[in-house]
């Protein structure tokens, strides 16, 4: 039941890269523009490129946790980066391999269906058979796939403030170029 709560609160529409890119040239009758999604439909899944077939399966971030990073909730990977500037202890390194490590299994299971869930979506088009309703419902199982990726993620990052203490904390930030908070 939390995972439910989890998801729901978090299912913010997650647009991939490639709906975030747009026409940016000068007038069209000024010169040709570039046609931003030229190629594009090569690729086996149009909505995800190589590299985020790659990040999605091997549990990177791929940005995901940004709210979480840039206000004071790190990630396990970029503290024990920083491990002896941190001071961290046996202990708080052994905590957060473990963070990481489960994070990554789960991620990478999220990953694939994420994977699974814009595959669907593409091929409804690719086959000519998208209804409103079939899109509706793999939209949203997209969008579910999408909101438990970025939840794992966000909350491996809660847990892992949770091991450091408030220096660390305030060092982890210094570290990464942050303004002070």
């Amino acid at each position: 039941m939390i995972r439910l709560i989890i998801l729901a609160c978090l299912a913010v529409p997650i647009a991939a890269p490639a709906f975030a890119q747009h026409y940016g040239g000068a007038h069209p009758a000024a010169s040709p523009a570039p046609q931003p999604y030229a190629g594009l439909e090569q690729r086996d899944i149009k909505a995800l490129s190589e590299q985020q077939l790659a990040d999605l399966l091997a549990g990177r971030g791929m940005a995901l946790a940004l709210p979480a990073e840039l206000n004071r909730y790190p990630g396990p990977m970029h503290v024990l980066e920083h491990a002896t500037a941190l001071g961290l202890s046996d202990h708080q390194a052994a905590a957060l391999r473990g963070l990481m490590d489960t994070m990554r299994r789960d991620a990478v299971a999220a990953g694939a269906r994420v994977i699974t869930a814009e595959k669907t979506l593409d091929q409804l088009f690719a086959g000519a058979s998208a209804t409103p309703d079939m899109v509706a419902a793999a939209a949203g199982e997209a969008g579910a796939a999408w909101s438990e990726l970025r939840a794992v993620h966000l909350v491996t990052h809660i847990a892992t403030r949770d091991v450091l203490s408030p220096e660390q904390l305030a060092r982890y930030g210094a570290l990464r170029g942050y303004a002070n908070r």
